[in-house]
C-alpha cells in the first residue's frame, strides 16, 4: 500500500513533487546558520529573516527546530503556553472551540509565529492552535526569547508589529463570517491559504472547510464546483490546487484584500537590508 499523501499522489499525476508545491521546504537547517553566504541566517520565516543578524544571532542558540505533524495541538485555551513557534512551513490553524464546535480565525504560516500574542502580557490563551498542514518551525522557550527581548528591543517590536497584524486578521475574520457569502468566504480562505502557504496546492477537504467556516459541506462543495467549472482550482481527493490565482482573488471579499495588505505592509515596513 502506498504512504504517499494526498498531495503527493496529486503532484505526482502532474509530474510534480512536494518541494516543488512548497518553496523552501527543502532548505530548512538543522540548526540556525549564523553564517550564511549573505550574512543572513537561512530561514524562511518572514519574522527571524527581518530581525537583524545580531540580533537573530542572540536568539539562534535558544531555537530549536522541529516538525510540525498534523493534527498535533501546540496551544490550548486556558493553558500557558511554554514555547513560541515560528513557522517554517506548513500552516497552524488558529480557533476557537465551544461546545464540540471551531471557529477558525486565522491561519499562521511562514509568515508568523505561535504563541507570539502572549508576549504582550497575557498568560493564557484564549485559542487553539493546531497543525493543519504538516511543515517545520522553530521554537524557542517563552522566558528565553522574554529575556533575549529585553537585551534587543528590536525583536519586540518585530514581534509586536506581527502581533497587531494577526489580531485584525482575526476580527476582520469574525467580520467576513456574517457579512459575505460562501463563494466570498471561500475564495478568500483558498487565497490566505496559499498566502500563508506558499503554495497554489492546498492539502484540504470539503468537510474541513465547511467546520472551519462554519458554512453547510453542500454550499462549500456546490462553490468549489463553481469555481472549478471557471478554471480556477482543480480538485482532487483530499487536494485543492489554485490554477487561476488572480481570478480567484477577484472572488474575494474586502476582508482578503485587507488582510493580506495588512501582512505585505508589515514585511515592506520592516524588512531588514541586505549586505
Amino acid at each position: 500500500m502506498s504512504t504517499r499523501t494526498p498531495v503527493e499522489h496529486f503532484l505526482s499525476s502532474r509530474g510534480r513533487s512536494l518541494s516543488d508545491a512548497v518553496p523552501g521546504r527543502q532548505s530548512v537547517p538543522c540548526r540556525p546558520d549564523r553564517t550564511g553566504s549573505n550574512g543572513r541566517v537561512p530561514v524562511k520565516n518572514a519574522i527571524l529573516s527581518r530581525i537583524s543578524l545580531q540580533d537573530v544571532a542572540a536568539m539562534s542558540e535558544f531555537l530549536e527546530p522541529i516538525v510540525l505533524r498534523e493534527r498535533v495541538v501546540l496551544q490550548e485555551p486556558k493553558r500557558q503556553l511554554d514555547h513560541v513557534y515560528f513557522v517554517e512551513t506548513g500552516i497552524v490553524s488558529l480557533r476557537i472551540v465551544a461546545a464540540g464546535s471551531i471557529l477558525e480565525t486565522a491561519l499562521i504560516g511562514y509568515r508568523g509565529a505561535v504563541g507570539a500574542s502572549l508576549l504582550s502580557g497575557i498568560h493564557l490563551s484564549t485559542h487553539q492552535s493546531i497543525v493543519l498542514f504538516s511543515g517545520t518551525a522553530y521554537r524557542i522557550r517563552l522566558e528565553d526569547l522574554g529575556r533575549v527581548m529585553n537585551e534587543h528591543p528590536e525583536i519586540r517590536e518585530h514581534l509586536s508589529q506581527y502581533v497587531q497584524a494577526l489580531s485584525l486578521h482575526c476580527a476582520q475574520t469574525g467580520l467576513c463570517g456574517v457579512r459575505h457569502s460562501c463563494d466570498k468566504r471561500l475564495a478568500s480562505w483558498l487565497c490566505l491559504a496559499s498566502d500563508a502557504l506558499d503554495s497554489d496546492v492546498l492539502p484540504v477537504t470539503h468537510d474541513y472547510l465547511s467546520s472551519a467556516l462554519g458554512l453547510r459541506r453542500a454550499s462549500v462543495t456546490e462553490s468549489l464546483i463553481r469555481f472549478e467549472a471557471q478554471g480556477l482550482i482543480r480538485k482532487a481527493r483530499g487536494v485543492v490546487q489554485i490554477d487561476e490565482r488572480t481570478s480567484l482573488e477577484q472572488k474575494t471579499c474586502s476582508c482578503y484584500r485587507l488582510i493580506a495588505s495588512t501582512y505585505v505592509s508589515l514585511h515592506h515596513t520592516f524588512k531588514w537590508p541586505e549586505g
